[in-house]
């Protein structure tokens, strides 16, 4: 069974699901998990997790994105996209400098309240199954964070941004917020994944591209290992006669490793077997001063 992970460029059409559909019979296992769902109109950068590898799912989905989008101005859809049934068309009469000043002043937190159009739960619903029904409901405006909004081309009534957004943020809703600021309405023409957390889209392959190098026996190739993600935090090896403790996914002591070092208190460490092989992801506890695990990898 493969473990570790894949960056897949999503192609347009698929969902998030189906990539992870497909990604099983290409690699030929069933535990497979993908890290933040992306619209299928969207494209782009998504990490796909297998094997042991899928107990990082819930950490990567945390990671701050970054996004290429285009914003269409003077339309509304009940999708907030292109791809959603038209509600109004206005003139877009604006200048530049109005559309760059309402644009960046985004930056920063900002209260967005989630689409209909979106896969989050109200009394046990997902709203776009509430949606797809013509029913509406009030939903609960969120705090994100937009770390930085940059505009690339404005071309009126098409406006090309790159944004460094938290986690839970929606770009279709932040077109249309731009647009209903504007007064004219906005709605997401296209919208590329560029960048979540450390992985990058020149570093992702197709679906098509992964077949290839299934039939070729180079999928691993592809394949990035768990500990790669931890790749900043500091490593510890155990020392041989305490090898049973990780097996077992028992705390280690500061003297039962190699190195026999201490970190800040809380502080994450990669730590491995003597042979070198990732066991997990340990926290310090500087009270009993000894690494407790927070994730194992064996």
């Amino acid at each position: 069974m493969l473990s570790g992970i894949i960056v897949i460029d999503k192609e347009p059409g698929f969902t998030s699901h189906d990539v992870v559909a497909k990604m099983r019979g290409i690699c030929g296992q069933r535990k497979i998990g993908h890290t933040g769902t992306l619209d299928p109109m969207a494209t782009g950068v998504l990490p796909v997790c297998l094997g042991n590898a899928t107990k990082l799912c819930d950490l990567l989905t945390e990671k701050d994105k970054e996004y290429e989008a285009q914003l269409l101005l003077g339309v509304t859809t009940d999708t907030q996209d292109v791809t959603g049934r038209e509600l109004s068309r206005r003139e877009v009469s604006l200048n530049e400098e109005q559309v760059r000043e309402a644009v960046y002043s985004f930056q920063g937190e900002y209260s967005q309240i989630p689409p209909m159009y979106s896969a989050i739960k109200v009394n046990g619903k997902r709203l776009y199954q509430l949606a797809r029904q013509g029913k509406e409901v009030e939903r609960q405006a969120r705090r994100v964070t937009i770390g930085k909004i940059e505009i690339l081309d404005v071309s009126l009534p098409l406006v090309t941004i790159r944004v460094l957004c938290s986690k839970g943020t929606y770009i279709r809703t932040l077109c249309a917020d731009i647009g209903e600021k504007l007064g004219c309405g906005g709605v997401m023409k296209s919208l590329t994944r560029t960048r979540s957390g450390s992985f990058f889209l020149k570093d992702a392959v197709t679906l098509s591209k992964l077949e290839a190098l299934r039939d070729q026996n180079r999928l691993e190739e592809v394949l990035i290992p768990p500990d790669q993600v931890f790749a900043s935090n500091p490593l510890l090896h155990v020392l041989e006669a305490y090898q049973s403790l990780v097996e077992n996914g028992n705390p280690v002591y500061v003297e039962q490793t190699r190195e026999k070092k201490a970190f800040g208190p809380g502080e994450w460490v990669r730590i491995y077997r003597s042979d070198e092989s990732f066991a997990g992801i340990y926290a310090y506890d500087e009270q009993r001063r000894q690494y407790r695990p927070v994730k194992m990898f064996l």
